[in-house]
Order: C-alpha cells, then sequence, then structure tokens
C-alpha cells in the first residue's frame, strides 16, 4: 500500500461517524465506596443495599453507558478517607455519615447536631427548605454533589445500664459520633471516644468504651448486641439524627454528559423512599434484636429529649454558631425547620 492511500484509509476512518461521536459509545466505570457491612440487593444493611439498587438502576436507565462497582466494609479506604477523596476526584461516590468530615469543612457537623432534628418529617424537609439548599450549594462549592438525602434515627447501646437522661452518662465513656454530640456528652459528665461506627465492636468488647451512640441500622448491622446490655432506641424520637448521604465527586459528576447527571440524580432521589422506610423498620428491629440478646430496651421520653436539647443548645449549638458566618446561617436556617 502507497504512502497516499494509506493517508486516504487513515482519513477515512478518523471522519467515520463512530469516531466522531464517542459519547454515545462511551462506557464510565464508577466506584462506590462505604463503611457498612457488604450484603446483596435485597439482603443486609440497608446503606449496602441502596448503594447497590442506584447501580443497578442507574446501569439499565443508561443502558449499560454507566457501571458501578461498590465496595463496602471501607474496603477501598478507609472510613474518614472517602470525603476528601471525592473531593479531589480519587474517589467517584461515597454513602458516609456528613459529619466525618467536620474537620476539613466545619459547616457539615450540622448533619449530626444534637437536638437540632428529632423526627423523620423534620429531617427529610432538609432537603427543599432553606437549610437543605444552603447545605448543598455549600458542599457543590467544596467538590461534592448531593445524590441521596439519609438520615437516620439513633440509639446508644451500653456495657451496663440504660442512657436515657444526662445524669445517667455521668463518668461513662461514650462515643457520641460527632463533634458536637460530643461536647454535649461532656457537658453531661460524660468522657468521650472517638471513632467510626465500624471500630465500636471491638471498643465495647474491651471495655474501652461503655456506651455508644450511632443509627439504629449500625446498631444491628455492627452486632452491637453481643456486647451490650442496654439500649435506648430512636423509634419514639431522639436527640440523635445523623443526615448520611449518597454523595459523588463533583470532579467525576461534571465530566458526564448533562443526561446522565441528570439520571444520577434521579434515581438518588427515587431512592430516599426506601432509605426512610428502612430506617424506621430499623428503628423498630433494633429492640427486637436487643431484646431476644437479653438486653434491657427502654425509650425517649419527651421529657429527657428536652433535658438533652437544653444542653445541646447552650454547648454543641452555640460552638457551632461561633465557628464562621456560614455556620451561625446554617444553623439559624435549620432552626426555622423546629
Amino acid at each position: 500500500m502507497s504512502a497516499i492511500t494509506r493517508r486516504s484509509v487513515l482519513a477515512a476512518i478518523a471522519a467515520s461517524p463512530l469516531l466522531l461521536q464517542p459519547t454515545a459509545w462511551a462506557q464510565t466505570s464508577l466506584k462506590i465506596s462505604h463503611q457498612f457491612p457488604g450484603g446483596t440487593l435485597t439482603e443486609g444493611d440497608f446503606r449496602d443495599r441502596l448503594t447497590r439498587m442506584f447501580a443497578a438502576e442507574v446501569e439499565k436507565r443508561s443502558k449499560g453507558a454507566l457501571k458501578f462497582a461498590v465496595y463496602p466494609g471501607s474496603s477501598l479506604m478507609k472510613t474518614n478517607a472517602q470525603f476528601s477523596a471525592m473531593r479531589k476526584g480519587a474517589l467517584d461516590l461515597s454513602l458516609v455519615p456528613l459529619s466525618y468530615a467536620g474537620g476539613e469543612v466545619p459547616e457539615v457537623n450540622i448533619g449530626l447536631m444534637p437536638g437540632l432534628v428529632t423526627s423523620y418529617e423534620q429531617a427529610y424537609g432538609w432537603k427543599n427548605a432553606e437549610v437543605g439548599k444552603e447545605l448543598s450549594r455549600i458542599l457543590y462549592d467544596k467538590g461534592i454533589v448531593m445524590v441521596s438525602w439519609i438520615w437516620q434515627a439513633g440509639g446508644m447501646a451500653s456495657r451496663t445500664k440504660p442512657v436515657l437522661d444526662p445524669d445517667d452518662a455521668k463518668g461513662m465513656k461514650i462515643r457520641g459520633g460527632s463533634r458536637e454530640m460530643d461536647m454535649m456528652l461532656k457537658a453531661a459528665g460524660a468522657a468521650v471516644v472517638t471513632l467510626p461506627s465500624n471500630e465500636i465492636y471491638a471498643a465495647m468488647q474491651t471495655g474501652a468504651m461503655e456506651a455508644a451512640l450511632t443509627s439504629s441500622t449500625s446498631l444491628i448491622s455492627f452486632r452491637l448486641e453481643e456486647v451490650s446490655k442496654a439500649l435506648v432506641t430512636g423509634r419514639t424520637g431522639s436527640y440523635w439524627f445523623m443526615l448520611e448521604p449518597l454523595m459523588m465527586s463533583r470532579a467525576i459528576f461534571d465530566k458526564l454528559p448533562k443526561d446522565q447527571q441528570q439520571l444520577i440524580l434521579a434515581v438518588g432521589a427515587e431512592l430516599e423512599t426506601f432509605a426512610l422506610k428502612s430506617s424506621k423498620e430499623d428503628d423498630q428491629q433494633v429492640a427486637v434484636v436487643y431484646q431476644k440478646a437479653g438486653a434491657k430496651v427502654a425509650d425517649m421520653s419527651a421529657a429527657s429529649l428536652k433535658k438533652w436539647q437544653t444542653i445541646a443548645r447552650s454547648t454543641a449549638w452555640k460552638d457551632y454558631s461561633e465557628k464562621n458566618a456560614s455556620c451561625a446561617n446554617l444553623l439559624k436556617l435549620a432552626e426555622k425547620t423546629l
């Protein structure tokens, strides 16, 4: 073949419709990381199931253009590295407690502010309220796209007694789950222990920690009933409501075509119904699991909740609002939903 002919062939290939429209054929593979136990689409921790449902539905609707791999149990990277990795574009998606990133972005600690959210109705109202829109904007500016708003009530598992009133916490080594939750516990006289939820079991087993606040789902999934003698549930209300969203790296999101971006956000929003239903079911189920294990199970009363909320206002809320003007504004917007 002469050089001229070879050039002609290469030019013809370069001009072919297939190569002129790569996006129509491009396949994107994305990774979803989380710290929770792995399962299947139908069995296991609902947060793992939600990521798998999200992956399956987006892949189906994108006709395979978007594919996902789910990495449970912090198997891809350490729990506390996920948020930062998403901001840098080194991780595609993660379902992670928002407050874990409080050291990096102080505003996100509002996602586990003691006593600020006390019901699911209030929690899920945030998304379309001023507070939710402002939080989404802040996250977007920091390189994070909110995909699914997921809220969970929590309770406290204890090696000794039910911790209902602030007085019950005096002298106990307790895991709160966020800087602000820890502040409230300290004011009640507790000694706080800081670690991710997937490390609670070992700490309670060894006695390094006596009690832990975490979501109902984590109280079940991490089998904490095996190391507990008492439980206070969140089924009648709680001062512990955690925002634990499915999030995506903005750097990765922005590279996708508009229709794929819209698809991701649409499926994420649809799964919020599943998240709410599952959270409520786990609030009930956790009591059954702990009772079967022989633990003493108690529920939070409105009077006890108010005592914790009073402490939270004068400690955690005050401290958070003094961080910066952005935090003060977010708290003010959140208080409108009370």
